[in-house]
Formats: structure tokens, C-alpha cells, sequence
């Protein structure tokens, strides 16, 4: 396989990935349980296949922890944490958050009583799925194959634009238009982190804290705190 190939596969496979989630997420919206196991699919197990097939490719590197890099982590998670909360505080007066609670019951049944277990999910499963998904395989692996600038917009990007169909009806117009542009800064501050530490582990604590902050609203909009 020439380079050109692997790169058009890889970045077809991307935005296909990407597109399908879309159409489960705005149109089909199944169960979460449903929804959990083909993102699975996916963001994981079939970029896992294409490495098989692929020789080339080694996602060993991306799961080599570096002590030196778990500090900074830390201070950065519990800042975006602190950030997050801070900024839901600050604009909670101007929008009308309760949307978000009233799609999440009636569209992929999730509610007060299972929010729990989903808050753990994506707190640690999911950020792990987008992280290897998104910079693992989406900038680092294209990187290899690319321009170093195309990799960071293209997964940036991306990771931007995936998470539209997901929350395209929590909020107005105004709103999405700020969380789409912040998105698309911090996939491109996830993509240096990975750049740095060379592996997964210094964005995935961070995107960590970062649901840790988001579902931490979410208990406050459920009622359960």
C-alpha cells in the first residue's frame, strides 16, 4: 500500500466514522447502551483491525505512561475542571440549560436514575474512545502520513464537528457557535499534548476532568446534587 493510499483510507475511514455517529446520534438516536457499543466499534475496535492489516501502524507507544507528565495533567484537569464549572456559573442565567436533561430523557433514555453509570462511562470509557479515536489514530497516525498542519486542523476539526449531532439541540444558535469554535481549540490543544507526550495519557486525563466538569452539571440539572 503507497503512503497516498493509506493516507485517503485512513482519513475516508475518519470521516466516515465520524458521519455514521452522526446519523446514529441526530437521526436514529437509539438507547445509549446502543449507541455506547457501535461508538465502540468504531472509535476502537476497527481502527485496532486496520492496524492489523496495516503493518506500519503501532498504537504500542500510545499507552507508554510518562511520569514526568502526569503533574502537568493533574494541574491542567483540575483547571479545565474549575474553568467549566466557573463558565457553566457564570451563563446559566442567560441560557436556558434545561434543555439538555429534557433530550437526554426523551431521546437516548437517559434520566436521573441511570445518570450515574452513564457519568462513569463517559467520564473514563468515552474520553478514552475520542482520544484514541482522535488522536490516536485521527493526528498521530495521520501525522506520520501528512503535513504536521493538516493532521492538527483535520483532527481538530473533526473532533469539533462530531460533536455538533450530539448536542445540535441542547442549545441556541449562539451558544453552538461557541462551543463548536472552543472545541475545535481544545482539539488542537489535545493534538500538542499528544504531540508531546507522545502517547494518549496526558489528553485523555484532561478530557477526564473535562466530563468529569460536564457531568458534574449534569447531576446539578437532574436534581441529584
Amino acid at each position: 500500500m503507497t503512503i497516498k493510499n493509506e493516507r485517503l483510507i485512513i482519513i475516508g475511514f475518519v470521516i466516515f466514522a465520524c458521519l455514521l455517529m452522526t446519523l446514529i446520534d441526530a437521526v436514529i438516536s437509539p438507547h445509549y447502551s446502543i449507541k455506547s457499543i457501535i461508538k465502540f466499534t468504531l472509535f476502537l475496535i476497527l481502527p485496532l483491525i486496520y492496524a492489523l492489516i496495516d503493518k506500519r501502524i503501532n498504537y504500542r507507544n500510545l499507552f507508554l505512561i510518562k511520569r514526568q507528565h502526569l503533574l502537568l495533567a493533574l494541574i491542567l484537569g483540575i483547571s479545565v475542571y474549575g474553568l467549566i464549572i466557573g463558565g457553566y456559573y457564570s451563563l446559566r442565567n442567560l441560557f436556558d440549560f434545561s434543555n439538555i436533561t429534557n433530550n437526554l430523557q426523551n431521546n437516548i433514555g437517559v434520566n436521573k436514575n441511570n445518570f450515574i453509570y452513564v457519568s462513569l462511562y463517559i467520564s473514563f470509557i468515552n474520553s478514552f474512545l475520542e482520544e484514541f479515536f482522535f488522536r490516536g489514530f485521527a493526528f498521530i497516525t495521520i501525522k506520520k502520513i501528512t503535513t504536521r498542519k493538516f493532521a492538527y486542523i483535520f483532527s481538530a476539526s473533526v473532533f469539533a464537528l462530531y460533536h455538533v449531532a450530539i448536542i445540535s439541540t441542547w442549545f441556541n444558535s449562539v451558544l453552538m457557535m461557541l462551543i463548536i469554535i472552543s472545541l475545535f481549540i481544545v482539539g488542537i490543544i489535545f493534538n500538542y499534548l499528544s504531540e508531546l507526550s507522545k502517547s494518549l495519557y496526558l489528553s485523555w486525563i484532561i478530557h477526564c476532568f473535562a466530563n468529569f466538569a460536564i457531568n458534574t452539571i449534569g447531576f446539578i440539572l437532574f436534581g441529584i446534587i
